[in-house]
């Protein structure tokens, strides 16, 4: 039975119904293809596609702008007529909108941000605010219109005269200017030489073939010998040359310039480059608009002459400053500088110019015409006379100068100074006393020129007139000294004195007050002049003015130390003098002026000052002592005693004096008296110190018993006194006999255990008597009673050294460098234990961790000596002496360079430098300055000695 169900896919099969376009309810339309047969196919009309879109319920399209035109509505409301009320009502709704929008205008906007969206908020006043804020705004910076609004309306009023005298303005900018491209037609000339530039002659000349050579042929068809050019161009030049050169019979102008030398010259000729040309030429630009806009500016014409100068251009450059005099009469720099330009020089390259090379005829021109101009300039006067060579000629200038400026000092100054004679020279100056009463140089000037008695005259008119000058009256006072000098009459000195303190009241009364410090400097200059007596005058007055009762004292020592820096001795003796006055019994005034004549005076001075010093401070221990060594060295041993005898009735307990007087008497073989004194102050003084000393005479006079008596005598008064143990134990040392010296020292160590030289004597003891083991024992035990000593930390490597362990050795020195990382012992070992090739190295870290450290800078200079930089290490050796000159082993290393690398010279310096500065520190020199044999040995010996045990 067939199936009655219908096919649903049939529909493809039939034709497509008229007008069918395949997707037109889609918005499609039809096309047509290559494929197609025949014509394409027209697309449906406009009614055919709203047919179809009826058939499918879609509303037909309207087009918006219709609504626009009453006539074309086609609405709700189309056909009806637009009255009156309907106009009203529309009006009515525009203004509501209107009045809303602008209510809420800041609301309704939107600011859409990328991934956010952000809504502003405002009040209402906010175009207020902006309106406000614009007006604000352009009031502060109005625009260009507004700002030249006034000077537009002041251009109506400018007439053609004043538009045609605007100066151009030329390219101020740094752009190149495009230029105008021009075309010009090229000549026929032009063509066929090109054409004929690239043919060949081919047959040869018929003059060539006659003459059998190669002739050049002319134009005209002469022949060109270029021989007979040559000579005659050598001619022409040879003629230019003895022209120039004066030398030319025909010509009667004469030239300073030498042709020999010219070509030289040209060879000094800077030749500017590109860059420096062109800032010249903008220079100049700049400049010419100067000139031309404010042609009354002086300095803008001197400017553009200086440009012309250097581009060397002087004949521009004369001619603007000469156009500059004319624009600028009454400036008297361009004067000045118009007769400058016309006395220097010219440039080498004007070699054939008609003018000579120097011409002060025409300055003295240029400066006559300024003089008709600026008469009262002294700068144009004093040059006019400059240029004269004549002494008479400068003179009659100078005096006609005066005539019109009458109360100038300079000029009556360089007037004077060019007369020859004594008397005219006064002649003159009391004219100008006359003219100028105010001026007190030449009050000054012409005191200096008159006899001593008319030169007091002249200082009295000279007071009346200026009585507010206070180098007048320092004039007074030296006049008086020197006339007490000269007259050879001491005791007119004080009237010096009076002079000055006269002048301090006067000065006083017509309110003149000068400070302290002005009337120092004062003093110092007096003292330069060779005026000591009114300096030490000055001081005397003045030194204690403006200063405070408890601060004199301080004051005047550092104005005394601040003159002696500056080389003013007499003006420091000055300043001490008159703190010795206010302060006799001060003893720190007394070293002052001691130390102060010892550096600068003479041995009588020092001797004289001491002398005061002891009388006026008899309890200054130190006073007696500098006194009675004075005497000593000075070779009047007598002195020395007496001055130590008088020291004993004023200091009867005194240690220092007690011991000066043993070692005077030692030193100068009085043994027996020595030693009296000593057993005398053991009973009177009784003080460890002396004990000690008995005991080191004795020892040192080959009285060891003796000696070990006053050493067990002290050590039951004074059983914490270290050095007695010290010398109880090497004195047993000395004599074998190794078990005492180890009681001594072990009954000093225990005694004093923070003694660091005890525990070192007694390791030395040990590793002398072999047992070093004893020895690193006892240092360990000291390091930890005295912990981070470098002393302890240096023997302990030296034992280590001595052993031959060379790695325990290196590892003590770290552990040492650890616990004392700024020492300075320990750091020289340390540079000294390192290869030669990193010795440099580890001097720099030794240097950063204590740079002011004496011995490592000794070390740093013998690095540079064994390096051969000779001069490094002399400066270093002083460095060394600079940091701590006590320190008596850098003095020996230095003498031992100077042997070596030095002169005879440097040797004497060094020597005389460590007698001055007495060392008494020093590993190697203490050894030896404390061994016995060299107790009588001076500083001098004690330093070769040293220098020798150094290796």
């Amino acid at each position: 039975m067939a199936s009655t169900k219908p096919n649903r896919l049939a529909f493809l099969s039939m034709p497509a119904p008229a007008s069918y376009v395949a997707g037109l309810g889609r918005g499609a339309s039809g096309f047509t293809t290559r494929s197609d047969i025949g014509p394409a196919r027209e697309g449906p009309s406009a009614e055919v596609v709203a047919e179809a879109q009826a058939r499918r319920g879609e509303e037909p399209e309207v087009d918006p702008e219709q609504f626009q035109d009453p006539d074309n509505e086609v609405g709700l409301f189309s056909g009806t007529t637009y009255e009156e009320d309907d106009e009203e009502a529309d009006k009515i709704y525009e203004a509501v909108d209107n009045q809303l929008d602008s209510r809420r205008r800041v609301r309704r906007s939107v600011i859409v941000l990328p991934q956010r969206i952000i809504f502003a908020h405002a009040d209402t006043s906010r175009e207020a605010r902006e309106a406000e804020e614009l007006a604000k705004l352009r009031s502060e910076r109005p625009k260009i219109q507004t700002q030249f609004a006034d000077l537009k309306r002041g251009l109506a009023a400018v007439t053609d005269a004043e538009w045609e005298n605007l100066p151009e303005v030329g390219n101020l900018t740094r752009k190149k200017r495009k230029r105008d491209e021009r075309t010009f037609v090229v000549p026929d000339s032009v063509l066929v030489g090109d054409r004929e530039k690239n043919e060949y002659e081919n047959s040869l000349d018929v003059r060539q073939q006659e003459t059998g050579g190669f002739v050049t042929p002319a134009e005209s068809g002469t022949l060109t010998n270029l021989v007979e050019i040559g000579q005659a161009r050598d001619k022409i030049l040879s003629l230019k040359l003895d022209q120039i050169s004066g030398t030319s019979t025909t010509s009667g102008l004469s030239s300073s310039i030498d042709p020999k030398g010219y070509l030289t010259d040209l060879n000094s000729v800077v030749h500017k480059t590109e860059a420096e040309i062109g800032d010249i030429k903008k220079a100049r630009m700049l400049f010419d608009s100067l000139i031309k806009s404010n042609p009354k500016h002086a300095p803008g014409w001197i400017a553009a002459a200086c440009v012309e100068e250097h581009a060397g251009r002087m004949v521009a450059a004369r001619k603007l400053i000469k156009a500059g005099c004319e624009q600028c009469p009454k400036s008297e720099d361009v004067w000045l500088e118009a007769a400058r330009l016309h006395v220097s020089v010219p440039d080498p390259l004007t070699f054939f110019s008609s003018f000579s090379t120097q011409n002060n005829d025409d300055a003295k021109v240029i400066l006559a015409n300024a003089v008709q101009h600026v008469g009262q300039s002294v700068k144009i006067w004093l040059t006019a006379a400059s240029l004269e060579s004549d002494p008479k000629a400068k003179k009659r200038v100078l005096r006609k100068a005066l005539e019109s400026i009458p109360n100038s000092v300079r000029l009556w100054k360089e007037t004077v100074n060019l007369e020859t004679s004594p008397q005219d020279a006064r002649i003159l100056l009391s004219r100008a006393v006359e003219v100028i009463p105010l001026s007190v140089e030449l009050w000054l000037a012409l005191a200096r020129l008159e006899t001593p008695d008319r030169a007091k005259a002249v200082l009295n008119k000279a007071r009346r007139a200026i009585p507010t000058s206070h180098e007048i009256w320092i004039a007074a006072g030296r006049l008086v000294e020197q006339q007490a000098i000269a007259e050879s009459k001491p005791g007119d000195l004080d009237l010096v004195d009076r002079t000055i303190e006269l002048a301090v009241r006067e000065l006083k009364k017509h309110q003149v007050l000068l400070t302290r410090e002005q009337w120092i400097k004062e003093a110092e200059r007096c003292e330069e002049e060779g005026s000591r007596r009114t300096c030490e005058a000055i001081i005397k007055a003045t030194i204690s003015m403006d200063v405070e009762e408890e601060d004199r004292f301080d004051t005047w020592i550092g104005d005394a130390e601040a003159a002696e820096s500056k080389g003013r001795i007499a003006t420091a003796r000055a300043v001490i003098a008159y703190a010795l006055r206010v302060f006799p019994d001060r003893v720190d005034v007394w070293r002052k002026a001691a130390e102060l004549e010892k550096n600068h005076g003479t041995a009588e001075s020092f001797d004289a000052i001491l002398s005061k010093a002891v009388h006026h401070c008899p309890q200054a221990e130190d006073l007696w002592l500098r006194s009675a060594k004075e005497k000593w060295l000075s070779g009047d041993v007598p002195g020395a005693r007496e001055v130590l005898e008088q020291a004993f009735v004023a200091n009867p307990e005194s240690e220092l004096i007690w011991l000066a007087a043993v070692k005077l008497e030692a030193e100068n073989g009085e043994v027996a008296v020595a030693r009296e004194l000593l057993n005398r102050a053991r009973t009177v003084a009784d003080t460890a110190k002396i004990w000690m000393k008995s005991a080191v005479f004795e020892r040192q006079h080959g009285q060891p018993e003796t000696a070990l008596k006053i050493l067990s005598s002290a050590l039951s008064k004074y059983p914490t006194f270290p050095k007695l143990y010290m010398i109880q134990g090497q004195i047993h040392q000395t004599v074998k006999d190794y078990p005492a010296a180890r009681a001594s020292f072990a009954a000093g160590i225990k005694r004093c255990p923070k003694d660091v030289t005890l525990w070192i004597l007694a390791s030395r003891l040990e590793e002398a008597d072999g047992k070093s083991i004893k020895a690193r024992s006892l240092l360990e035990k000291a390091r930890l009673v005295n912990p981070a000593n470098e002393m302890l930390w240096a023997e302990a490597v030296g034992v280590e050294d001595r052993s031959g362990v060379a790695n325990q050795a290196k590892a003590m020195l770290a552990r040492g460098l650890q616990e004392c990382p700024s020492s300075g012992i320990l750091w020289s070992l340390a540079i000294w234990a390192e290869p030669r090739a990193t010795r440099k190295t580890r001097s720099v870290d030794a240097l950063k961790k204590s740079a002011d450290n004496p011995v490592i800078i000794c070390t740093v200079a013998r690095l540079f000596w064994t390096e051969r930089k000779l001069e490094k290490a002399r400066e270093w050796f002083g460095r060394a002496i600079k940091a701590d000159s006590d320190q008596g082993d850098s003095w020996a290393w230095w003498l031992k360079y100077e042997r070596e690398h030095g002169t005879p010279e440097h040797r004497e310096e060094v020597i005389k430098g460590c007698i001055a500065a007495e060392p008494h520190h020093g590993l190697t020199w203490q050894s030896i300055a404390k061994d016995v044999r060299n107790a009588q040995k001076s500083t001098k010996e004690i330093l070769e000695l040293t220098a020798a045990a150094l290796h």
